[in-house]
């Protein structure tokens, strides 16, 4: 049985975020999930829950709660919520350009992990177009499908779609919200068209 894990913060612009881990077959901790959480939504209500029961074979026991305050480094996947909790602090303070966490990506298509890949080869503060990164992917003409692949992405923030704008230069789309990209595209220094 893989057990989840989930934390809540609310310290990236007072915009909330929920976070999920599991230990896995192996026993080594992974990210399953960096996303936003709308207001007032329960972490229950997070948009990957029925795609990751289904692909661990899970039922609503298998998740549970902890707040962040009560997260322990002497359990291997908490001290990877932990460790993610403070890279992102370390992120909205400007104090770093990357993440160095082990992310379980399995929950996308062969197609959706190509894409997400590629994503993290975007620098802080870069842009590209969906255009660039289909060229990036080997796929030239398919810039709605890597669109779709941004929008399904599990890794929000870590994997870095925010990065990536429509070819005339405005945010384009954001399955957080377009002020959440805006926020982190001013917080890397980018200037943003609306």
């Amino acid at each position: 049985m893989i057990v989840t894990m989930i934390v809540t913060i609310t310290n990236l612009g007072q915009h909330q975020l929920i976070l999920m881990a599991n230990a896995g077959a192996n026993n080594t901790p992974q990210l399953t999930e960096v996303n936003w959480l709308p207001k007032n939504h329960s972490w229950r209500e997070s948009k990957s829950s029925a795609k990751l029961k289904k692909h661990y074979k899970l039922c609503d026991d298998d998740f549970s709660f902890i707040d962040k305050n009560e997260l322990s480094h002497q359990d291997a996947t908490q001290s990877l919520l932990l460790a993610a909790i403070a890279q992102l602090d370390e992120y909205t303070d400007g104090k770093r350009d990357s993440f160095d966490l082990s992310l379980d990506i399995s929950l996308g298509t062969q197609f959706q992990q190509q894409v997400w890949r590629a994503l993290q080869d975007i620098n802080h503060g870069e842009t590209i177009s969906y255009a660039t990164l289909a060229q990036r992917v080997g796929n030239p003409k398919s810039f709605r499908a890597v669109a779709n692949a941004n929008g399904k992405n599990p890794f929000s923030i870590i994997i870095p779609c925010h990065r990536v704008i429509a070819s005339d230069g405005k945010l384009g789309g954001y399955t957080g919200g377009l002020d959440k990209k805006a926020y982190l595209l001013t917080l890397e220094g980018v200037g943003c068209q609306f």
